[in-house]
């Protein structure tokens, strides 16, 4: 599954604390960033609370999943369904399968516009991120989580 970024490079993602969203650069944003290693936590920029690398999902994002996983489980459950009846079938018992499994739509893909504003931490620059335009800070680094003025 691939997710849409902005014209610049920066994924949506959402604090599961605070549930604001922001926007961090989907792979390295510059040289430094490519010899650093990838952080095991990292911290909203809007309230500084801390999360695993994979809990930052947004809303959209989970649903825009499930809805791309839906068809293919109604067409794994069908097959196996046809499958097993197929089995069940003998001289005693007759099974006639009739029709199909109804198949969700696949749902349209997500797009993503060019909002928010750049800010950088003094400390780990080289891991920019996108804030919305009506927040004015303090915000916080997304590797360390200390907190800055813009």
């Amino acid at each position: 599954m691939s997710l849409p970024l902005d014209n610049d490079g920066f994924l949506r993602r959402e604090c599961p604390h605070c549930v604001d969203q922001f926007k961090w650069h989907h792979g390295p944003a510059n040289a430094e960033a490519e010899q650093q290693p990838s952080p095991t936590t990292y911290y909203c920029p809007l309230c500084g609370q801390p999360a695993g690398p994979d809990s930052w999902w947004t809303r959209e994002q989970i649903d825009y999943a499930g809805g791309l996983m839906a068809p293919v489980a109604a067409r794994m459950v069908e097959q196996e369904l046809k499958a097993t009846l197929k089995q069940a079938r003998s001289k005693y018992v007759k099974v006639d399968l009739r029709g199909s499994v109804d198949t969700p739509e696949t749902p349209s893909p997500l797009i993503e516009p060019d909002d928010m504003v750049i800010v950088a931490s003094p400390c780990h620059s080289y891991e920019p991120v996108k804030v919305p335009d009506d927040t004015s800070g303090p915000y916080h680094c997304l590797v360390c989580g200390q907190a800055f003025a813009v």
